[in-house]
């Protein structure tokens, strides 16, 4: 048994007498990425039926799946985010997060499917009049596509916005840049919505959740498509009439840092932005990052030297005169 996207998606197969067979063919991915090491997404209960965990549109759910006729049944939880699964007499184990709880080694009684949060990540409460619920969206883009995100409206107990008044916009860039936003509960986020800024985290065409065609949209298109797809991201929350297009700003970590970093020198539509770790430099990056990236921008963006001008033309230090709005840079140890 083993996963591959050979139909679009990351789908359980079966090898066996030289023959591939798909389990369960569904629109949904059964696997992280693979380019993270050490994961484990299903496991078996017994010879005919696999315990496993499946994403779709940025959602994890767990299930039962019969080998024999590929029927799925889903196992109903308070989490939508579900990894490191494994199996041991009668019971599953797995690392579970939701939008009102932190991630907690949860273990699942397969028979009663009875659940018990065995360690937490965090022994930190809110009240939930402080906590925005995540609402995931799909907005137009570049080329006639579509492209996702989740969006966290401003909450407060304590405070009402002013009439007629609409809140500030953070579009959040993941870092990966292939890998994607989850709906997990986060206290980054929910700092902003409790003090009345809107946030959507985007999954810009790259991440991962959606496809292999989705992720392939950044196949030498880094800088470019990412870019697009948050500008576009802020664009429609606007034309909703969700926030105060006078109030976008834009941040992100690592490659999400690069993102913010272009969207503020190469658009006009963001007021403020943050980078922390990011990067300004294509060519310094190819030339100085760790082993395990080491090639990972010839994919992304083209093979180096060759490809210089690439590299240049989406490198925000050649361009500092195009940027003109309040930056603040995190880098270094």
């Amino acid at each position: 048994y083993f996963v591959s996207d050979r139909n679009n998606w990351w789908n359980i197969y079966c090898w066996k007498d030289g023959e591939v067979k798909n389990v369960c063919s569904k629109e949904a991915e059964f696997a992280e990425p693979p380019w993270i090491f050490a994961q484990s997404n299903y496991d078996f209960e017994s010879e005919n039926r696999i315990i496993c965990s499946f994403n779709q549109k940025g959602r994890w759910h767990i299930a039962h799946l019969n080998t024999e006729n590929g029927k799925l049944e889903v196992i109903e939880t308070p989490y939508t985010y579900i990894s490191s699964l494994y199996t041991k007499n009668d019971y599953a184990f797995f690392i579970g997060g939701s939008p009102r709880e932190a991630t907690s080694i949860v273990r699942m009684n397969l028979k009663t499917l009875n659940k018990e949060a065995l360690k937490r990540s965090s022994k930190i409460t809110v009240n939930s009049g402080y906590l925005s619920q995540p609402k995931p969206i799909e907005f137009p883009t570049e080329k006639g596509l579509t492209a996702y995100g989740i969006y966290y409206r401003p909450r407060n107990k304590d405070f009402t916005a002013p009439s007629g008044s609409l809140p500030p916009l953070l579009i959040s860039v993941h870092g990966g840049p292939t890998a994607a936003a989850s709906t997990t509960l986060s206290l980054k986020i929910q700092f902003w919505t409790s003090r009345g800024f809107a946030v959507v985290e985007v999954n810009y065409g790259g991440s991962t959740g959606y496809g292999r065609e989705y992720r392939e949209r950044l196949r030498g298109q880094w800088g470019v498509v990412d870019l697009n797809d948050n500008v576009n991201a802020a664009k429609y929350m606007v034309e909703l009439g969700e926030v105060d297009e006078e109030k976008l700003a834009i941040s992100g970590g690592s490659s999400g840092g690069y993102t913010t970093i272009n969207s503020l020198t190469f658009r006009d539509i963001f007021k403020a932005g943050a980078s922390y770790y990011g990067i300004s430099d294509l060519e310094t990056f190819v030339k100085e990052t760790h082993k395990f990236e080491s090639r990972y921008l010839e994919y992304l963006v083209g093979p180096y030297p060759e490809k210089k001008d690439l590299y240049y033309q989406r490198s925000t230090i050649n361009f500092l005169d195009q940027l003109d709005v309040p930056i603040i840079l995190f880098q270094g140890l």
